[in-house]
């Protein structure tokens, strides 16, 4: 029977019983009205309603899902599904299941995930509250681009058609509302067809309040994408700070600098030392996510990555991290004798500290390269290399 349909329009359910039966009837219409083998499947994430029933008599199937959750319902759901394709979309009618022809034609020619876009499709006054219309939503949907080059504008329409195959093959696992995230992060990141159709946004049909938390759920996507993209979250500040701290470290190895009222001296150097050897911290993590990521299925492995691999070994990172150590250690020999050739009495700050903030960097840096070198043969090791 599963190899028989082609759709399955899939609906998670939470209480849903108002607004539960006209979205089976519209989606059931579609269905008859296009001539497509397929099915209405809610999956119901633990109602006390009587959606279940209600939905059984209305003609769809029903499958529980005991773990609560958005994504842990969607999931369950795709599982459940016997279509080639599954079309989903909130039980609440808000999205318009009786015009879903051009999901289905992007999915004939082969797009593998097809999202609804509400801003080109239409959205009723009142259907879309103003913080998620004008904020929320685009400034996440343009993070998603940004970090990740998605061509969706419309990141968290709640309507959209895929593959079940392909997402399946993703092994999606978030189980909260950020599931909507992942889906297309991951999709974008796996190099999937992805694009856009326009849909309609109205007014839901409920008298309770929405599951959907504006704060709470906004976080946990933003959570989401920046976790994902450990260029922006690590990377690129990092190299920010290692970066600048070096070039004030270099400028104030042979002096104070003054520009105008205000010097710039040793205290400057300390912060600027600092900000090494925190970057140099930022782009060690930015480059465990990545292999953290890989090994665990979450992104796709690169070529680059290999190269960096074969490049970045535990010998040579440890080779490098000595001497690192080595050239430290003799800027704190050095400011040592410094002190002894004065009876470890006072010192000149001025002098001995443009050779000590230097060496205490370098020193931090090299005692981190030692272990995070270890750290990511760790991360990468395979036993049937020896």
């Amino acid at each position: 029977m599963s190899e028989q349909l082609e759709l399955t329009i899939l609906m998670p359910c939470l209480n849903e019983a108002e607004s539960l039966g006209v979205c089976i009837d519209k989606a059931l219409g579609f269905l008859a009205r296009s001539g497509i083998r397929g099915e209405v499947l809610i999956a119901d994430n633990g109602s006390t309603d009587g959606s279940q029933e209600l939905a059984r008599r209305a003609g769809a199937r029903v499958v529980d899902v005991e773990k609560r959750g958005y994504g842990s319902a969607l999931s369950g759901g795709i599982e459940a599904a016997r279509g080639r394709y599954v079309i989903m979309g909130d039980a609440d009618d808000s999205y318009d299941f009786s015009r879903l022809e051009l999901f289905v034609e992007k999915l004939r020619a082969g797009d593998q995930l097809v999202m609804g876009n509400r801003f080109r499709g239409g959205i009723e006054r009142g259907a879309m509250p103003w913080l998620h219309k004008y904020l929320g939503n685009p400034v996440l949907s343009f993070l998603g681009k940004l970090f990740f080059g998605s061509p969706v504008s419309d990141f968290h329409c709640g309507l959209r058609g895929f593959d079940r195959a392909s997402i399946r093959a993703l092994d999606l696992k978030t189980s909260g509302m950020e599931f909507a995230s992942e889906m297309v992060v991951r999709a974008t990141l796996f190099g999937y067809r992805v694009s856009e159709v326009p849909t309609t946004l109205s007014k839901d049909k409920r008298s309770r309040a929405p599951h959907l938390n504006t704060w709470r759920d906004g976080w946990r996507h933003l959570r989401f994408l920046l976790a994902f993209s450990s260029r922006w979250l690590f990377l690129y500040p990092g190299l920010l700070l290692m970066l600048s701290g070096i070039l004030v470290t270099v400028a104030l190895a042979f002096g104070d600098i003054r520009i105008g009222p205000v010097g710039f001296g040793i205290h400057t150097m300390l912060f600027a030392g600092l900000a090494v050897v925190v970057g140099f911290q930022l782009v060690q993590f930015a480059y465990l996510s990545k292999l953290f990521a890989v090994n665990a299925g979450l992104m796709p492995n690169k070529a680059w990555i290999e190269r960096l691999n074969r490049v970045l070994t535990l010998e040579r990172g440890v080779v490098a991290a000595v001497v690192m150590i080595l050239v430290a250690l003799l800027g704190v020999f050095w400011g040592f004798g410094l002190w002894a050739g004065v009876s470890f009495g006072d010192l000149d700050p001025e002098r001995v500290m443009r050779i000590l903030i230097p060496s205490a960097t370098l020193l931090s840096l090299g005692v981190q390269l030692f272990f995070g070198s270890f750290l990511v043969w760790f991360i990468t090791f395979d036993r049937t290399q020896t």
